[in-house]
């Protein structure tokens, strides 16, 4: 062999050597479809909130989608042990591109426009309407149904609130042009409490209203948003999600789950 063809079958080497490099950097996946062999990586937000994630320490298994993520795992065949957690922002994480992570759990919609750039599995949640209101309001300890329909209630204009509010209390809301303006409504006493989905009912309560609370939820109508895992393009795992949410959905977990983590632990229950 020449000097010369060592030479360059030298930098054909390292060149192969480099790519293959750059593409375990960039997220690539192993035999069992995982970016760690033998481990579990979930993503989740940075700070990650209640009840969601409680004391933003998802490795925990405390708040509804840590919990979640753990029943998922051990499904798959992954003990508690062998999930790795990491952080990363709702925008990156539906974006198109490899991932340093297997799922991502943080509240995403599944949406036919987000499937175009990342997996999405089956849904782990439907969101339900939820009534946000002050420690102060008359409102505060109205959670059945003959007592707040006697409360004035503030919507956002184009939200499904409106028909949640019409058809479960049997009253006509008031309509804001925005969240905002229902929060701005309700500090002023303009309204008693808010009708708007659970999990913006918790972001209100917690950043918007110092004095917030969420009182109650509606019954579960099966038309609100529907939550689910998101995961690589084309990914290995998500007929295995799928299986596992299938399994966990079938035996009464995730209800149970969602009882524990968005209806008790919360002191949130549902209106009767």
């Amino acid at each position: 062999m020449t000097r010369s063809l060592r030479f360059t079958l030298a930098v054909a080497t390292a060149a192969v050597a480099a790519l293959a490099l750059s593409a375990c950097g960039a997220g690539s996946s192993n035999a069992a479809g995982t970016v760690t062999d033998g481990k579990l990586t979930i993503a989740t937000g940075q700070p990650a909130y209640s009840p969601w994630v409680e004391d933003n320490k998802p490795q925990s298994g405390k708040g509804f989608e840590s919990a979640v993520a753990y029943a998922v795992a051990k499904e798959m065949g992954y003990a508690k042990s062998d999930v790795v957690w990491k952080r990363s922002t709702f925008d990156s994480a539906i974006a198109p591109g490899p991932k340093d992570w297997d799922l991502n759990v943080q509240q995403f919609s599944i949406d036919a426009k987000r499937k175009k750039a990342v997996d999405m599995s089956t849904p782990y949640y439907t969101t339900t309407q939820a009534v946000v209101t002050t420690k102060t309001s008359k409102a505060v300890d109205h959670t059945t149904i003959a007592a707040l329909k006697k409360d004035a209630i503030g919507v956002a204009t184009g939200s499904t609130s409106i028909q949640s509010v019409k058809d479960v209390l049997g009253i006509t809301p008031q309509v804001f042009n925005s969240n905002d303006d229902a929060v701005l409504a309700l500090k002023s006493g303009q309204i008693d409490a808010i009708v708007t989905d659970l999990p913006t009912a918790f972001y209100m309560s917690g950043a918007q209203l110092d004095d917030g609370t969420v009182s109650a939820q509606f019954p579960a109508d099966g038309k609100g948003d529907q939550f689910g895992f998101v995961l690589p393009k084309d990914s290995e795992l998500t007929s295995k999600v799928d299986k596992a949410l299938k399994t966990l959905d079938d035996d009464g977990t995730l209800t149970a789950l969602q009882t524990k983590w968005l209806s008790s632990e919360t002191g949130t229950p549902v209106l009767k």
